[in-house]
């Protein structure tokens, strides 16, 4: 314990009555003085005796038990932490500051391990949690060892200022350098075939030009060279609706501290703009008005449909004035508009001189190309007005063997029908019965559809950048009429356009990441019997091998624990995808150098300093000094020695007791009354 006293002002009538009644004196003896100019003294002295004698003046001795000042450590356990030695000095550095502070009986030593939350270190807001309960007269001053890396500082440092003097020991190499990769802009959507721009710079110590590869949804990369340090707009074509994950990479520098920054992503949403169709029936029949009624119910789909009645062989004498047929614009649109359309259907179509073989030609290129075509045969098919001796038979997954068979058929899915995502949810259902189909031999693609007797009636391809559908007959429309109970002819006719639309969530052969928080799990479609092995390379450029798990025909899962942020890879079987966690360039990866530079502004305002820790073992001295000393200096640094203390027991003496006080006050007034009557 310590004895101390000290002088006491304790105002009878509380301290703002006490000021309003000094400034009341204060004014009237100013009007006195100006009004009549005697006695003005022995007024002021009376007044001064009361105002005094209010103001309750006491000798207080108190018994003081010294307090401790609260000085911090705040050790930077974040994921930039792990680079280099950078953990290893911060730990030594931790371990000799908790030795130091601890031995010395007047710091109270508070201590948080902070670790990389959310996306980023944020170092200040454990330092203002831990002294959140700290009276602001005991703080001693905090230490932060880090890399510096910190961000949470705030742009007003006043709060802060109060915690100080903050010191910062910055571990690490300072001259490390690292090659980094930032998407500066990125659109959030974009029209589906349309070219979006993203604005990349790649940072690197060397500078000069830097390789840079990008690639959307796990397809083929594309490579250029841009100028490091420099904004780079790159234009990518938006390849389907929904999400559309685009991956940014730049390989190794000569520097290199870690390559999960190396690479960036961006989820852009695609979107339609409408979908625009071209329905060619070759005759009139009776699923004509089934086709386009189909089509027309849905709004987003723009539908151009031609039935062609009069072909040019067909001889009329009806005057062409009364005719309402129009010739068919085979030119317009299988010259000029045939790229323009997303999805082209030929219904029961016969080659009859209409569409020449040049433009069937270009109908098989546009589908090579990444176009969309649909054929439903009908009798024409089997016989030699079929398109299949025209050059669309390159790219037709079944060919007509030339007879039309003509009794009850039972549609069925077949083994690839069970796996396939167009049909796979109509396992199970009970179907009406077709009266014909044209036989077909299928060379190539899948056959989702057989009869009882196996032979294929509705079969799928992929052809270069495009797809293909083929339905072996003509009898759909029953389904839509409801006869012998009808069937799935609006499901199958509408999942067999969105898959022909490249639709990712019915893509057949497909592979999907997803991460989570710690999990990252995967998700594989395929046609085969068996999965190819799975591989996920992480952010760091590991690489990690879960098992597949079935969970049914053509699907499969699997599952994995992780604990970075950033961009993960997966690939199967010549299948690749990408998912974020959290996001593409986490920001304890955005800057990875050893500097004091981010925190500067915070240890001048609040009087600390900066220590360069390049190895174990290096540490500045610690000082305590006064309230108003310089807190840093060179190699050394100063925690403040703030003197508070809590009173265990005090006596108080006053010095001016109301009988004094009334006799001195009574004097000063004979006073003044004596002075003015001479």
């Amino acid at each position: 314990m310590i004895e101390a006293a000290r002088l006491s002002f304790d105002p009878l009538i509380g301290w703002p009555l006490f000021w309003a009644l000094m400034v009341l004196c204060v004014i009237s003896l100013v009007v006195y003085v100006v009004a009549f100019r005697k006695a003005w003294l022995t007024r002021a002295s009376a007044a001064a005796f009361g105002l005094l004698a209010l103001s309750n003046p006491a000798i207080v001795e108190e018994e003081r038990e010294p307090l401790p000042s609260v000085a911090a450590i705040i050790v930077d356990r974040s994921d930039s932490m792990d680079f280099g030695a950078r953990n290893e000095i911060a730990s030594d550095a931790f371990a000799a500051l908790q030795e130091e502070l601890d031995a010395n009986p007047s710091i109270d030593l508070r201590i948080v391990e902070a670790e990389t939350q959310g996306d980023g270190t944020r170092l200040i807001g454990a330092l203002e949690g831990l002294m959140a309960d700290v009276p602001r007269d005991r703080i001693a001053g905090a230490i932060l060892v880090t890399d510096g890396q910190v961000h949470d500082l705030p742009a007003n440092l006043a709060r802060i200022r109060e915690l100080g003097p903050v010191h910062a020991l910055i571990t690490g190499d300072p001259d490390a350098s690292d090659r980094r990769i930032t998407l500066v802009q990125a659109p959030n959507f974009d029209i589906v075939g349309d070219e979006a721009e993203f604005i990349i710079r790649i940072d690197d110590p060397d500078g000069g030009s830097v390789p840079l590869t990008y690639s959307m949804n796990g397809g083929r990369s594309q490579a250029q060279y841009i100028d490091a340090g420099v904004d780079t707009p790159i234009r990518i074509e938006v390849e389907r609706r929904g999400d559309n994950i685009v991956v940014f990479e730049t390989p190794p520098g000569d520097k290199e501290l870690t390559l999960a920054n190396n690479r960036t992503a961006a989820t852009i949403s695609g979107v339609r703009d409408g979908l625009r169709v071209l329905l060619v029936t070759g005759r009139p029949n009776a699923s004509g008005r089934v086709w386009r009624d189909l089509l027309k119910s849905d709004p987003s789909v723009d539908l151009v449909h031609f039935t062609i009645l009069r072909p040019p062989y067909k001889r009329d004498i009806t005057p062409l004035e009364e005719m309402a047929l129009i010739a068919f614009p085979t030119e317009e649109l299988f010259e000029e508009k045939l790229d323009g359309f997303d999805l082209i259907i030929f219904d029961q179509y016969e080659r009859r001189g209409v569409i020449t073989m040049g433009y069937l030609a270009d109908v098989a290129r546009y589908v090579d190309e990444g176009g969309a075509l649909l054929v439903i045969a009908g009798e024409s098919f089997a016989g030699p007005a079929s398109l299949a001796r025209t050059p669309l038979a390159g790219i037709l997954p079944a060919l007509p063997t030339g007879e039309i068979i003509t009794q009850d058929v039972e549609p069925t899915l077949s083994d690839e029908g069970l796996r396939h995502t167009i049909t796979e949810d109509f396992a199970g259902l009970t179907w009406g019965k077709w009266l014909r189909y044209i036989q077909a031999r299928a060379d190539t693609g899948d056959v989702l559809m057989r009869t009882q007797d196996g032979a294929p009636l509705f079969a799928v391809d992929r052809v270069g950048d495009g797809r293909v559908a083929q339905l072996l007959s003509d009898q759909i429309w029953l389904w839509a009429r409801g006869y012998d109970g009808g069937g799935p002819f609006s499901d199958l006719i509408r999942r067999s356009v969105h898959w022909l639309m490249k639709e990712p969530e019915l893509d057949e052969r497909q592979l999907q990441i997803i991460a989570q928080g710690d999990t990252v799990r995967a998700n594989l479609r395929t046609l085969s019997d068996r999965a190819a092995p799975l591989i996920i390379e992480t952010p760091d450029g590991s690489f990690l091998e879960p098992d597949w798990r079935a969970d049914g025909p053509g699907s499969y899962s699997a599952e994995v624990p992780v604990n970075q942020l950033g961009l993960y890879r997966a690939q199967s079987g010549g299948l690749e995808a990408v998912a974020l966690n959290g996001p593409a360039n986490p920001r304890e990866f955005a800057a990875l150098e050893a500097t004091g530079d981010v925190l500067r502004p915070l240890t001048d305002s609040s009087g600390g300093g900066i220590y360069t820790l390049e190895r174990p073992g290096q540490l500045p001295d610690i000082r305590m000094v006064g309230r108003r000393a310089d807190a840093s200096g060179n190699n050394w640094l100063g925690l403040r020695e703030r003197g508070a203390y809590a009173v265990r027991s005090s006596t108080s003496l006053p010095l001016l007791p109301g009988l004094l006080a009334i006799g001195l006050i009574l004097l000063a007034l004979l006073a003044a009354w004596r002075r003015e009557g001479r």
